[in-house]
């Protein structure tokens, strides 16, 4: 029986016709793992390709496509996946959102983060650390997440930078911090009269879940 292709497929010729019907079933084994299985869900996909060899391909209904990376256990790597739907964040007491709404979104080991958030008196967001509100469990950080974010200019000269914060775990028992807090430093110094602070925080940006 000869080979064909790059995958040395098994393809019976005349003179293996006694054992036909075992050369195709050999056939078929072979060209099986190396088609693109079609899913329902992640679920499905586990359900039914848990066992599968490394470099099977699934796709799901919704388009996620898969490629698994391991014969030995469960393990796969994500091609293409839908964007996911951007969830809210809950605000701490006192705060609102500002022109935008403060959201995320948990895509590929990263969390998306954009909006302003503003006190709900209308006065200014103190300068030292604040804690404005707080992310789901999901998207709480195996460590600290840290990124520069933009303020109001409203005022004095200001810098309009600010450092936001998602806290991983209770940071030394400060008392602005649980894991999943969103915390704001403002960079700048006075405005208005001497009186430090902003009065929106953007929170627009990403950190690492890992």
């Amino acid at each position: 029986m000869a080979t064909i292709g790059y995958a040395a497929l098994p393809v019976p010729g005349g003179g293996d016709s006694p054992t036909t019907p075992g050369h195709l079933a050999d056939l078929a084994a072979a060209i099986d793992p190396r088609l693109w299985q079609h899913v329902t869900n992640l679920a499905d996909r586990d359900t039914r390709l848990s066992g599968a060899p490394a470099r099977t391909v699934a796709v799901a209904s919704n388009g996620t496509t898969w490629v698994k990376t391991s014969s030995s256990t469960n393990t796969w790597i994500t091609i293409w996946e839908p964007l996911p739907a951007w969830q809210p964040i809950t605000l701490a007491s006192g705060y609102v959102a500002g022109e935008t709404t403060p959201q995320l979104r948990i895509w590929q080991g990263r969390v998306w983060t954009r909006g302003r958030i503003a006190r709900a008196d209308g006065t200014l967001l103190p300068a030292a650390g604040v804690r404005l509100g707080s992310v789901p469990n999901a998207a709480i950080p195996a460590q600290l997440g840290a990124w520069a974010g933009t303020s109001s200019l409203t005022g004095d000269a200001m810098t309009g930078t600010g450092r936001v914060e998602v806290f991983s775990a209770d940071q030394n028992g400060n008392a602005l911090g649980n894991q999943g807090s969103l915390v704001w430093y403002s960079q700048d110094g006075m405005q208005d009269g001497g009186t430090p602070g902003v009065f929106w925080a953007d929170i627009s940006g990403f950190y690492w879940l890992d």
